[in-house]
């Protein structure tokens, strides 16, 4: 593992240990083949990060899908069957995109030197037709960016959210989400770095065009936790936008931008099933006044929401701040685009706020408990996380530094 690859290894594994306690008293129905799933996930997951062969990294790509289906198949809500399908179609199809691409790269590389190897230090420095370059980091670039997601093959993503039970959408979110952004950086760049240049500005357009997008889908949504699907594909627009400026600040930037929405939008999954759990609905306009009620869970989703908008002070500002910074030196018209986005998530976030906690008592919150010692806990170490990453990101950042430089970003 290097750096960035262990920051997500850690990531991974605090968000595993946060959707165990999210899943303790929500699944009934054999709860030991729903723990085995999650821990299915999470092992595919650790080997998407560690793996630095290709077909092995394919591999570990399929594995992390399968248990993720039955998560949301089994365990989901009243429409997981489609959801599950849907998910599993977009994912595996993309999939097997990178697989062609894998392996016309290996025969390329083998074409040309007589070596047979999925050896990522050896193929790094393939000898590649532009033509035939291009047409390879565009196999990749699908396969991450159906995974991201990014506008337009995002519509996987809230059906797959809304309808899995809450520790699916915290590994979802948290977790499955990075793999797509993790991709970009450590493939679909080093590998091509000449196409995925040539290709910079489509990119950077659909990452401008997928936070302003996602946004404006979270504001017009009424169900609670098809608005936080939303704002995800918003919030990973950022990471797009950042990996393909492809300087120093804004991969660094990206790589915050990472960590810190696993942390929030985890968070507020969390919140979004504890509050389905006990009020038996997702629907904003059901809730309301559920401050009174349960002020220490308000407290709570105040928080990850001012967190969630980019708030100065926690770590998704620093991501989105670094990104924008990074993005502004190279196509300006595209990074006013973005910054407009923040704009919107402040709209929704609040939005999302008023219409929970704030207002009216309805009456089927009258008798609605407020988070206990297990669910408080998790929440305090995530708020603590992305104080840290706000105040002094600088942790993260000399984690990923010597990656991102040896990536060959610009300065």
């Amino acid at each position: 593992m290097d750096g960035l690859s262990f920051a997500m290894v850690a990531l991974t594994l605090f968000l595993g240990l946060i959707a165990i306690v999210s899943s303790w008293s929500e699944i009934d129905e054999s709860p030991g083949f729903f723990q085995f799933n999650l821990l299915w996930t999470l092992a595919g997951v650790v080997g998407v990060f560690t793996a630095l062969d290709l077909f092995l990294f394919f591999v570990f790509w399929e594995v992390m899908l399968v248990p993720m289906y039955f998560l949301i198949a089994i365990w989901g809500h009243e429409a997981r069957a489609y959801a599950a399908m849907k998910f599993f179609l977009f994912t595996q199809i993309s999939g097997l995109l990178m697989l062609f691409a894998i392996l016309t790269l290996v025969y390329l590389h083998y074409d040309a030197s007589g070596v047979i190897t999925f050896a990522y230090a050896d193929l790094l420095d393939a000898e590649l037709d532009p033509g035939y370059a291009f047409l390879l980091m565009l196999g990749f670039f699908v396969a991450f960016v159906v995974k991201l997601p990014g506008v337009p093959f995002h519509t996987w993503l809230p059906d797959a959210h809304t309808q899995a039970p809450t520790a699916g959408s915290v590994i979802l979110a948290g977790i499955l989400l990075k793999t797509g952004a993790y991709g970009l950086l450590r493939f679909v760049v080093p590998l091509f770095p000449e196409a995925a240049l040539e290709f910079r500005w489509p990119a950077m357009f659909l990452g401008a065009a997928s936070v302003i997008y996602g946004g404006y889908l979270a504001f017009s949504q009424s169900d609670f936790k098809r608005l936080v699907a939303y704002s995800s594909i918003s919030h990973m627009g950022f990471v797009l936008l950042g990996v393909f400026a492809w300087n120093t600040v804004a991969v660094q930037g990206a790589v915050v931008q990472m960590v810190a929405h696993g942390f929030s939008t985890a968070a507020l999954f969390m919140m979004a099933g504890a509050l389905q759990q006990r009020l038996h609905t997702r629907e904003m306009g059901q809730m309301g006044g559920l401050w009174l009620k349960a002020p220490r869970m308000g407290a709570v989703a105040l928080f990850f929401v001012i967190a969630s908008l980019g708030m100065p002070g926690l770590g998704n500002f620093v991501g989105e701040f670094m990104v924008l910074i990074g993005a502004f030196q190279v196509d300006v018209p595209l990074t006013i685009a973005a910054a407009i986005g923040i704009i919107v998530a402040a709209v929704y976030a609040l939005s999302l706020m008023q219409r929970s906690f704030q207002g009216e008592p309805n009456a089927a919150v009258e008798t609605m408990p407020d988070f206990g010692f297990r669910e408080l806990s998790v929440m305090i170490l995530m708020m603590a996380a992305l104080v840290w990453l706000g105040i002094y990101p600088e942790t993260l950042l000399n984690l990923s530094a010597p990656v991102v430089s040896g990536l060959g970003v610009h300065p």
